[in-house]
Protein backbone atom coordinates (compact mmCIF):
# COMPACT_ATOMS: atom_id res chain seq x y z
CA UNK A 1 0.00 0.00 0.00
CA UNK A 2 0.94 3.82 -0.20
CA UNK A 3 3.18 4.90 2.80
CA UNK A 4 0.74 7.40 5.03
CA UNK A 5 1.18 8.18 8.16
CA UNK A 6 -1.77 9.07 10.71
CA UNK A 7 -1.93 12.68 12.61
CA UNK A 8 -1.35 9.86 15.96
CA UNK A 9 2.08 8.96 14.29
CA UNK A 10 3.42 11.52 12.91
CA UNK A 11 2.59 13.20 16.70
CA UNK A 12 4.51 9.94 18.17
CA UNK A 13 7.06 10.20 15.42
CA UNK A 14 7.73 14.34 16.40
CA UNK A 15 9.01 13.02 19.92
CA UNK A 16 10.55 9.55 18.69
CA UNK A 17 14.53 9.91 19.18
CA UNK A 18 15.08 9.14 15.62
CA UNK A 19 19.47 9.23 15.31
CA UNK A 20 20.74 11.58 12.60
CA UNK A 21 23.09 10.69 10.15
CA UNK A 22 26.57 11.20 11.17
CA UNK A 23 28.60 14.40 9.48
CA UNK A 24 31.04 11.43 7.44
CA UNK A 25 27.55 10.15 6.00
CA UNK A 26 26.06 13.69 4.72
CA UNK A 27 29.82 14.47 3.39
CA UNK A 28 30.10 11.43 1.17
CA UNK A 29 26.28 12.03 0.32
CA UNK A 30 27.36 15.40 -0.65
CA UNK A 31 30.66 14.05 -2.62
CA UNK A 32 28.71 11.29 -4.39
CA UNK A 33 26.37 14.11 -5.50
CA UNK A 34 28.98 16.33 -7.73
CA UNK A 35 28.91 15.31 -11.43
CA UNK A 36 32.68 14.02 -10.96
CA UNK A 37 33.20 12.77 -7.46
CA UNK A 38 36.85 12.00 -6.21
CA UNK A 39 36.97 8.23 -4.89
CA UNK A 40 40.04 9.27 -2.81
CA UNK A 41 38.06 12.33 -1.20
CA UNK A 42 35.37 9.49 -0.12
CA UNK A 43 37.41 6.89 0.94
CA UNK A 44 39.22 10.01 3.23
CA UNK A 45 36.15 10.85 4.56
CA UNK A 46 35.02 7.36 5.23
CA UNK A 47 38.53 6.57 6.81
CA UNK A 48 38.11 9.73 9.27
CA UNK A 49 35.62 7.82 11.06
CA UNK A 50 37.22 4.54 12.79
CA UNK A 51 33.74 3.03 13.76
CA UNK A 52 32.57 3.75 9.93
CA UNK A 53 35.21 2.59 8.35
CA UNK A 54 36.22 -0.22 10.57
CA UNK A 55 32.77 -2.03 9.91
CA UNK A 56 32.75 -1.16 6.38
CA UNK A 57 35.82 -3.11 5.85
CA UNK A 58 33.97 -5.98 8.19
CA UNK A 59 31.20 -6.23 6.14
CA UNK A 60 32.96 -5.95 2.35
CA UNK A 61 34.96 -9.32 3.45
CA UNK A 62 32.32 -10.76 5.27
CA UNK A 63 30.25 -13.87 4.00
CA UNK A 64 27.63 -11.61 2.44
CA UNK A 65 30.66 -10.71 -0.06
CA UNK A 66 32.36 -13.67 -0.40
CA UNK A 67 35.02 -11.68 -2.09
CA UNK A 68 38.92 -14.20 -2.71
CA UNK A 69 41.08 -11.74 -1.53
CA UNK A 70 41.09 -9.59 1.38
CA UNK A 71 40.28 -5.65 1.29
CA UNK A 72 42.65 -4.40 4.04
CA UNK A 73 41.67 -0.51 3.34
CA UNK A 74 39.26 1.60 2.73
CA UNK A 75 41.05 2.90 -0.18
CA UNK A 76 41.18 -0.46 -1.34
CA UNK A 77 37.35 -1.20 -0.98
CA UNK A 78 36.75 2.28 -2.90
CA UNK A 79 38.40 1.69 -5.42
CA UNK A 80 37.74 -2.24 -5.69
CA UNK A 81 33.89 -2.05 -5.46
CA UNK A 82 33.29 1.84 -6.60
CA UNK A 83 31.67 4.62 -4.70
CA UNK A 84 28.44 3.99 -5.45
CA UNK A 85 28.51 0.22 -3.70
CA UNK A 86 30.22 1.35 -0.68
CA UNK A 87 27.77 4.09 -0.47
CA UNK A 88 24.94 1.46 0.77
CA UNK A 89 27.40 -0.08 2.58
CA UNK A 90 28.70 3.18 4.45
CA UNK A 91 24.41 3.76 5.10
CA UNK A 92 23.84 0.32 6.50
CA UNK A 93 26.79 0.60 9.14
CA UNK A 94 26.25 4.73 10.22
CA UNK A 95 23.18 3.30 11.09
CA UNK A 96 23.59 0.55 13.89
CA UNK A 97 26.68 3.10 15.13
CA UNK A 98 24.53 5.82 15.76
CA UNK A 99 22.44 4.27 18.24
CA UNK A 100 22.61 3.49 22.03
CA UNK A 101 24.07 0.12 22.95
CA UNK A 102 22.68 -2.89 25.05
CA UNK A 103 22.24 -6.55 25.85
CA UNK A 104 19.15 -6.46 23.60
CA UNK A 105 19.86 -4.19 21.18
CA UNK A 106 23.22 -6.31 20.16
CA UNK A 107 20.64 -9.34 20.09
CA UNK A 108 18.89 -7.06 17.51
CA UNK A 109 21.92 -5.97 15.77
CA UNK A 110 22.87 -9.97 15.09
CA UNK A 111 19.75 -10.62 13.86
CA UNK A 112 19.84 -7.99 11.29
CA UNK A 113 22.90 -8.99 10.41
CA UNK A 114 22.02 -12.20 9.56
CA UNK A 115 19.14 -11.31 7.55
CA UNK A 116 21.72 -8.44 5.60
CA UNK A 117 24.09 -11.33 5.05
CA UNK A 118 21.11 -13.58 3.76
CA UNK A 119 19.89 -11.08 1.63
CA UNK A 120 22.91 -10.81 0.03
CA UNK A 121 23.68 -14.45 -0.72
CA UNK A 122 20.08 -14.73 -1.82
CA UNK A 123 20.51 -12.05 -4.57
CA UNK A 124 23.44 -13.90 -5.53
CA UNK A 125 21.54 -16.71 -5.75
CA UNK A 126 18.98 -15.39 -8.36
CA UNK A 127 21.65 -13.63 -10.26
CA UNK A 128 20.76 -10.16 -9.38
CA UNK A 129 24.16 -9.10 -8.77
CA UNK A 130 23.32 -5.18 -8.87
CA UNK A 131 20.97 -5.43 -5.97
CA UNK A 132 23.47 -7.19 -3.41
CA UNK A 133 24.48 -3.78 -1.75
CA UNK A 134 21.67 -2.67 -1.37
CA UNK A 135 19.73 -5.52 -0.18
CA UNK A 136 22.38 -5.94 2.39
CA UNK A 137 21.30 -2.09 3.29
CA UNK A 138 17.83 -3.49 3.34
CA UNK A 139 18.65 -6.34 5.48
CA UNK A 140 20.04 -3.99 8.67
CA UNK A 141 17.41 -0.72 8.22
CA UNK A 142 14.09 -2.85 7.43
CA UNK A 143 13.16 -3.16 10.99
CA UNK A 144 15.50 -0.35 12.65
CA UNK A 145 12.50 0.95 13.92
CA UNK A 146 12.58 -1.99 16.53
CA UNK A 147 15.74 -0.70 18.58
CA UNK A 148 13.77 2.84 18.07
CA UNK A 149 11.03 1.77 20.18
CA UNK A 150 12.96 -0.49 22.55
CA UNK A 151 14.62 2.66 23.36
CA UNK A 152 11.68 4.84 23.32
CA UNK A 153 9.16 2.89 25.17
CA UNK A 154 9.87 0.69 28.38
CA UNK A 155 7.54 -1.90 27.39
CA UNK A 156 7.94 -2.42 24.14
CA UNK A 157 10.39 -5.35 25.25
CA UNK A 158 7.09 -7.18 26.74
CA UNK A 159 4.93 -7.38 23.65
CA UNK A 160 7.98 -8.02 21.08
CA UNK A 161 8.17 -11.10 22.60
CA UNK A 162 4.49 -11.92 21.09
CA UNK A 163 5.75 -10.81 17.32
CA UNK A 164 7.03 -14.71 15.87
CA UNK A 165 3.20 -16.58 17.64
CA UNK A 166 1.00 -13.51 16.85
CA UNK A 167 2.52 -13.15 13.32
CA UNK A 168 4.51 -9.95 11.96
CA UNK A 169 1.48 -8.05 10.07
CA UNK A 170 -0.73 -8.99 13.38
CA UNK A 171 2.18 -7.72 15.37
CA UNK A 172 1.98 -4.40 13.99
CA UNK A 173 -1.84 -3.89 14.79
CA UNK A 174 -0.88 -4.83 18.04
CA UNK A 175 1.75 -2.16 18.12
CA UNK A 176 -0.35 0.90 16.91
CA UNK A 177 -3.12 -0.39 19.52
CA UNK A 178 -0.32 0.16 22.22
CA UNK A 179 1.94 2.80 20.80
CA UNK A 180 -0.13 4.58 18.19
CA UNK A 181 2.85 3.48 15.78
CA UNK A 182 4.53 0.66 14.45
CA UNK A 183 7.86 -0.76 14.11
CA UNK A 184 7.22 -0.16 10.23
CA UNK A 185 6.26 3.14 10.45
CA UNK A 186 9.09 4.33 12.39
CA UNK A 187 11.71 2.00 10.08
CA UNK A 188 9.84 4.16 7.11
CA UNK A 189 10.65 7.27 8.47
CA UNK A 190 14.11 6.63 9.80
CA UNK A 191 14.67 5.79 5.67
CA UNK A 192 13.54 8.46 4.96
CA UNK A 193 15.65 10.76 6.92
CA UNK A 194 18.79 8.73 6.33
CA UNK A 195 17.94 9.33 2.51
CA UNK A 196 17.33 5.69 1.41
CA UNK A 197 16.27 4.91 -2.45
CA UNK A 198 12.61 5.86 -2.31
CA UNK A 199 11.55 2.09 -3.62
CA UNK A 200 13.84 0.74 -0.45
CA UNK A 201 11.17 2.80 1.83
CA UNK A 202 8.45 1.72 0.26
CA UNK A 203 9.50 -1.92 0.61
CA UNK A 204 9.87 -1.13 4.44
CA UNK A 205 6.81 -0.07 4.85
CA UNK A 206 5.09 -3.04 3.27
CA UNK A 207 7.60 -5.81 4.33
CA UNK A 208 4.77 -7.60 6.20
CA UNK A 209 2.09 -7.61 3.92
CA UNK A 210 0.86 -11.14 2.78
CA UNK A 211 -2.49 -10.37 1.27
CA UNK A 212 -2.19 -9.42 -2.75
CA UNK A 213 1.07 -7.38 -2.45
CA UNK A 214 2.81 -8.94 -5.41
CA UNK A 215 -0.75 -8.83 -7.43
CA UNK A 216 -1.87 -5.02 -6.16
CA UNK A 217 0.58 -3.45 -8.75
CA UNK A 218 1.41 -1.16 -5.59
CA UNK A 219 4.87 -1.52 -5.95
CA UNK A 220 7.35 -1.66 -8.91
CA UNK A 221 9.22 -4.25 -9.78
CA UNK A 222 12.21 -3.37 -8.30
CA UNK A 223 10.49 -3.05 -5.50
CA UNK A 224 8.72 -6.88 -5.70
CA UNK A 225 12.57 -8.24 -6.23
CA UNK A 226 13.39 -6.52 -3.09
CA UNK A 227 10.87 -7.49 -1.06
CA UNK A 228 11.05 -10.95 -2.69
CA UNK A 229 14.36 -11.53 -1.37
CA UNK A 230 13.97 -9.74 2.13
CA UNK A 231 11.18 -12.41 2.48
CA UNK A 232 13.15 -15.40 1.68
CA UNK A 233 16.23 -14.41 4.03
CA UNK A 234 13.86 -13.37 6.96
CA UNK A 235 12.24 -17.13 6.79
CA UNK A 236 15.46 -18.48 6.24
CA UNK A 237 16.92 -16.96 9.54
CA UNK A 238 13.59 -17.62 11.26
CA UNK A 239 14.74 -21.51 10.20
CA UNK A 240 18.02 -20.38 11.83
CA UNK A 241 17.33 -19.06 14.86
CA UNK A 242 14.25 -21.15 16.10
CA UNK A 243 15.09 -24.59 13.90
CA UNK A 244 10.89 -24.62 13.11
CA UNK A 245 9.94 -24.53 9.71
CA UNK A 246 6.68 -23.62 9.49
CA UNK A 247 5.93 -19.82 9.73
CA UNK A 248 2.37 -18.15 8.57
CA UNK A 249 3.85 -15.66 6.73
CA UNK A 250 6.38 -17.33 4.19
CA UNK A 251 3.22 -19.90 3.28
CA UNK A 252 1.13 -16.84 2.13
CA UNK A 253 3.52 -15.30 0.11
CA UNK A 254 5.91 -18.53 -0.62
CA UNK A 255 3.65 -18.87 -3.91
CA UNK A 256 3.59 -15.32 -5.31
CA UNK A 257 7.15 -14.94 -4.48
CA UNK A 258 8.11 -18.21 -6.82
CA UNK A 259 5.29 -17.04 -9.14
CA UNK A 260 7.09 -13.56 -9.45
CA UNK A 261 10.72 -14.66 -9.81
CA UNK A 262 10.00 -17.51 -12.08
CA UNK A 263 11.83 -20.01 -9.49
CA UNK A 264 10.66 -23.71 -9.14
CA UNK A 265 10.08 -25.25 -5.30
CA UNK A 266 13.32 -27.17 -5.51
CA UNK A 267 15.48 -24.01 -6.39
CA UNK A 268 13.94 -22.31 -3.56
CA UNK A 269 14.60 -24.74 -1.20
CA UNK A 270 18.37 -25.39 -2.59
CA UNK A 271 18.95 -21.32 -2.42
CA UNK A 272 17.35 -21.45 1.33
CA UNK A 273 19.76 -24.35 2.12
CA UNK A 274 22.73 -22.73 0.41
CA UNK A 275 21.68 -19.55 2.79
CA UNK A 276 21.63 -21.55 5.50
CA UNK A 277 24.95 -23.61 5.25
CA UNK A 278 26.70 -19.98 4.91
CA UNK A 279 25.09 -18.08 7.96
CA UNK A 280 26.21 -21.45 9.78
Amino acid sequence: MPITFTSAEKAILQDVAIPPRPQALIDISAEAKKNEPDVSVIAKIISSDISISSSVLQVVNSAAFSRGKEITSIQQAVMTLGFKRVLPLVKSVALKSSMAQNDQLDLFWQQASLVATACSKIAQALGKTKLVDHVYMLGLFHNAGIPIMLLEFPSYSELLQQAETTGWSKFTDLERDKFGASHTTISTMLGQKWTLPAVMSEVIYNQHDIEGIFESGEISATGLELLSILKIARYAVFKKTTGETENEEWQLVTESIQEFLGVEDVDLENIIDDVLEDLN
